[in-house]
């Protein structure tokens, strides 16, 4: 009885957890149509490479972002707009929606100069100091829970967000990327954006 009792407890359990997990993907779904898809898209997709996609990127670092933009420590107007009445169940609800659908492989549109961010996203260039970018994202620059996917990223987004960490006009995520960035020409911010995005 003990053992039946057992069985039919994580039975429901998984039963629950499966409810649960379409709750908030409904969820998800009713907050991307109502408010995201405009910039980001149904899939995550975006509707200008202005917007970053999200379709692919770990659910963590999407979450985080979500909150951050909502305290104020990542500045966006939009973006604050956007995150103020989310909570934190629905950050990761949405996080989790866009991690599932798969990211569409395209090529760089500038081979010569993505071959060029290869060399730099791999090596780090040794006469200025700006190490390998694969040491800390990974080599196929996929990221971690804590660090963002790059591979697939829209390139002119990358190359935007990399000019804002040499600016210091993002600062909500690490000094470590602010360290790197000042030492980084506009080229090789250009390189890497375009390498990565046809990851």
């Amino acid at each position: 009885m003990g053992a039946l009792r057992k069985t039919w407890l994580l039975a429901a359990c998984f039963v629950a957890g499966a409810a649960w997990g379409q709750a908030d993907e409904a969820r998800a779904k009713k907050i991307v149509a109502g408010v995201c898809f405009l910039c980001h898209g149904m899939e995550g997709e975006s509707s200008s490479e202005v917007f970053p996609r999200l379709a692919g990127q770990h659910w963590e670092y999407t979450a985080r972002q979500l909150d951050h933009f909502k305290s104020g420590k990542r500045k966006s107007t939009a973006m604050a707009d956007m995150a103020a009445k989310l909570k934190p169940d629905e950050m990761v609800a949405l996080g989790k929606y866009f991690e599932k659908i798969a990211v569409p492989a395209e090529p760089a549109k500038d081979s010569e100069l993505a071959a060029v961010g290869r060399y730099i996203f791999h090596t780090g260039n040794k006469y200025s100091a700006v190490p390998a970018c694969a040491s800390c994202h990974g080599k196929e620059g996929l990221g971690t829970s804590q660090l963002p996917r790059l591979a697939g990223q829209y390139s002119s987004y990358i190359e935007g967000q990399l000019k804002s960490f040499g600016n210091r006009e993002r600062t909500n995520d690490n000094a470590v990327m602010h360290a790197i960035v000042s030492r980084m020409t506009l080229l090789e911010m250009a390189a890497v954006a375009e390498y990565l995005s046809g990851k």
